[in-house]
């Protein structure tokens, strides 16, 4: 818009928007703030409610008068690599009950994919490291933990759920965009308080679940006929109501965030597995610590990158994701190690 000077945040029908130069264009529109981290546990406004944004990072004393300088990123071999994510698919197994099988052809599909999207986006793959690949395709709604290898064509499946992204046909409903979104510590993060909205749903699942923020993301308005217009919603990853709502994943859904199961909630955060740059900081800046897991067992194969795919957009690979998309794993024995 002529003449915009800044942004304004907006809370319409439980989303926050982003609407550049209303403020300046009406005059009418106030902005919406964090309280000051260490109030409130540091929880942005409205916290439970999908798209709030993390409070603002602003500097901090260190950890230690002097601090120690952030320790080095693992990077493991090819073996080691994949005798961890071996491990890790165990752990998947025991800690995840609601794990769905990846066939070979779902995995080809998923991994082909995640690397175009690694590649449109320039993303620097230069480690060993674990990716979580959502596919948005309405007929799949499904999240894959792979193991990720530079140069190598066969990435390794750690495990796999539903999930739910953004719907359609509803005003104020965005579809979540695709590209790699990456977990930075520019952007603190922060823990469901368990709050129920007016409709009795917590929106981020209940106490301590964790809410990942990838920032403001620019996304297709889902109400809108196509070709849709876009516009930016706070990008997040998070868990839902486990009584109302955990039920419906696999279905679109949310307003544009990536909803996940609790149990892959808990996992993610456990094992760390995207929060290589957040545990570098809790090195120097006590919020990180207090924002990660006392009892995480970070693995070394830690990334920070969530890859959003759509296989409807390429009828060659649609079929193979829907394939077997609704059938559980039976047993833990079921569950891929490749």
């Amino acid at each position: 818009m002529s003449g915009a000077k800044g942004p304004t945040l907006l809370f319409i029908a439980g989303s926050l928007l982003l609407v550049p130069g209303l403020a300046c264009a009406t005059g009418a529109a106030q902005a919406v703030s964090a309280p000051p981290v260490g109030q409130a546990g540091g929880q942005p406004v409205q916290a439970d409610q999908e798209g709030a944004p993390s409070p603002p990072l602003t500097p901090a004393e260190p950890v230690l008068k002097e601090a120690p300088p952030l320790p080095e990123i693992p990077v493991l071999n090819e073996e080691d690599a994949r005798a961890e994510a071996t491990r890790l698919n165990s752990a998947f197994r025991h800690e995840v009950p609601v794990a769905l099988k990846v066939s070979s052809a779902q995995k080809a599909a998923w991994s082909a994919l995640a690397k175009e999207q690694i590649q449109q986006a320039s993303f620097p793959l230069d480690r060993p490291q674990v990716v979580l690949v959502v596919d948005r395709n309405p007929a799949v709604q499904r999240m894959c933990l792979m193991l990720a290898l530079p140069g190598q064509s066969d990435w390794q499946v750690i495990g796999s759920t539903k999930v739910s992204t953004g719907t359609t046909g509803r005003k104020f409903y965005y579809i979540t965009p695709t590209g790699v979104f990456i977990n930075t510590a520019d952007i603190l993060g922060y823990r469901a308080l368990g709050t129920k909205n007016e409709n009795g749903i917590m929106g981020n699942g209940t106490k301590g679940m964790r809410v990942w923020d990838f920032g403001w993301q620019w996304a297709e308005k889902g109400w809108l006929p196509v070709p849709r217009e876009k516009g930016q919603i706070r990008l997040e990853m998070h868990a839902t109501d486990p009584v109302y709502l955990e039920s419906r994943l696999g279905h679109v859904a949310s307003e544009g965030c990536i909803r996940i199961p609790s149990s892959l909630n808990v996992f993610i955060d456990k094992h760390g597995l995207i929060d290589v740059e957040d545990e570098q900081m809790a090195v120097i800046d006590n919020r990180f610590r207090a924002l990660l897991r006392p009892d995480r067992v970070a693995t070394p194969l830690a990334g920070s990158a969530v890859i959003v795919v759509d296989s409807a957009s390429r009828p060659d690979l649609a079929q193979v994701t829907i394939s077997e998309n609704k059938a559980p794993a039976r047993h833990p024995a079921q569950q891929t190690h490749s």
